[in-house]
């Protein structure tokens, strides 16, 4: 079994889990609103919210997760990935934050020659998250995502 069936076997088994989850919570919120206290059904109510966040969450996360990943198949299949592999590494194996931040340097003048380039935003996401900027790395992502998402005419 190669590693995206197995990614896609856990996804799926995680799914599988969460659906078992959210029947059973929603089971317990018509339970508490059938007990008939005034609590029981403010708790119920709220309770049978719940599956409906987490099945949005649910599916807001693998939507992002599938695009980003067809992104990223797109940029390493014509060789614009971001290659860190050689870059010094800690023991922890994150990239050193001087060579991150060299390689992010580098990045960052591809993308400002072309900051509406939706390839070019996903490297500087890329760029952001070996440097450690989480927060940057999702907001570009995001960014890229909605850039491409406008070159395809969607």
């Amino acid at each position: 079994m190669n590693k995206t069936t197995r990614t896609l076997a856990l996804i799926v088994a995680i799914c599988i889990a969460l659906a078992v989850y959210f029947v059973l919570l929603g089971q317990r919120g018509i339970q508490l609103i059938q007990d008939g206290g005034g609590a029981a059904i403010g708790l119920g109510i709220g309770v049978l919210i719940l599956p409906f966040l987490g099945l949005w969450l649910v599916i807001a996360t693998l939507r992002a997760g599938f695009t980003h990943q067809r992104l990223a198949q797109q940029i390493h299949d014509e060789g614009l990935a971001v290659d860190a592999s050689a870059l010094p590494k800690l023991p922890s194996g994150r990239i050193e934050r001087a060579a991150a931040d060299e390689l992010f340097a580098q990045i960052k003048v591809d993308w400002e020659a072309d900051p509406d380039n939706w390839k070019q935003n996903f490297r500087l996401a890329r760029a952001y998250d070996y440097a450690g900027d989480r927060s940057r790395a999702r907001e570009t992502m995001r960014r890229a995502v909605e850039l491409e998402r406008r070159s395809r005419g969607k």
